[in-house]
């Protein structure tokens, strides 16, 4: 079964449906619980069964990126439901109804959710992010496959210039700011990035904490942005640790923390 059901005795506000093999789509429910936008629907399947078997209107779709597993639901559900589907300029997805660029904003659901739009070039080029606040007045982020729990995406399409100044305006969001990303991704970023930081403590905890996640088949996510400045190697690049690692791969003195970012980017992308 892809889909879960809400338990009617909690409020409900964001929570991940699982699709594919380790996507997640995000499901941001209004105030009074009878609608919902979804974040980076790929499959339509997970969707329309949690939907109907919770008697929700779809209200609207946000898209961060192009790539299939992000998008290869949406027609089907902007023809079933009628939806208003947001996604990037840069694009040029024939569904969107909204394009959107750095700081443009939205509201959802009338103002209860207002979300500043971030261009996040690197994984691909056209990649976009939403900032706001969740009903608690909580920082978050949708960032796609941009950030990861202690990774990053590949770099399709950006420069290590690009994707390393992507990566850094995230370092500069609040520190409590919640990270949702769309894949379970986490135990394997975690395995990587012991081997540039093994003695990491605050990475070792994580990982305890993650397999015991993992263990009982709940999600790792979200993160914080404060997590990810103490254990993703791609956000501490400027750390002696972090540079010790490339230089070691590289056999040679790295004073550039995009040199450092380009180093442990290709190290991960042969792990």
């Amino acid at each position: 079964m892809l889909t879960r059901q809400m338990d009617s005795s909690k409020p409900v506000r964001i929570i991940p449906l699982k699709a594919f093999s380790d996507n997640y789509i995000w499901v941001i429910f209004s105030p009074d619980g009878k609608q919902v936008s979804v974040v980076d629907p790929g499959d339509s399947h997970p969707v329309i069964e949690f939907l109907e078997e919770n008697d929700l209107k779809l209200n609207s779709i946000l898209i961060t990126h192009y790539h299939n597993d992000h998008i290869g639901g949406v027609q089907k559900l902007k023809d079933r439901y009628h939806c208003h589907v947001y996604a990037s300029t840069h694009d040029n997805l024939s569904f969107t109804d909204t394009e959107l660029d750095e700081g443009d904003h939205i509201s959802l659901f009338g103002d209860a959710y207002q979300f500043s739009i971030l261009r996040l070039p690197g994984h691909t080029m056209g990649h976009i992010g939403y900032y706001g606040q969740n009903l608690d007045g909580q920082n978050l982020i949708f960032c796609g496959d941009t950030l990861f729990r202690a990774g990053c995406g590949r770099m399709f399409e950006g420069t290590p210039e690009i994707f390393y100044h992507t990566l850094q305006k995230l370092a500069k969001l609040p520190a409590n700011t919640l990270v949702y990303c769309t894949h379970e991704y986490t135990l394997a970023n975690i395995a990587f990035a012991k081997t540039v930081e093994p003695n990491n403590t605050e990475l070792l905890n994580l990982e305890e904490k993650c397999v015991q996640l993992r263990e009982k088949n709940l999600e790792t996510l979200p993160s914080t942005i404060e997590s990810e400045l103490n254990t993703n190697p791609f956000l501490r690049c400027s750390q002696a640790t972090v540079i010790q690692a490339a230089e070691k791969a590289t056999l040679k003195s790295l004073s550039d923390p995009v040199e450092t970012f380009a180093t442990i980017r290709q190290l991960k992308d042969n792990f």
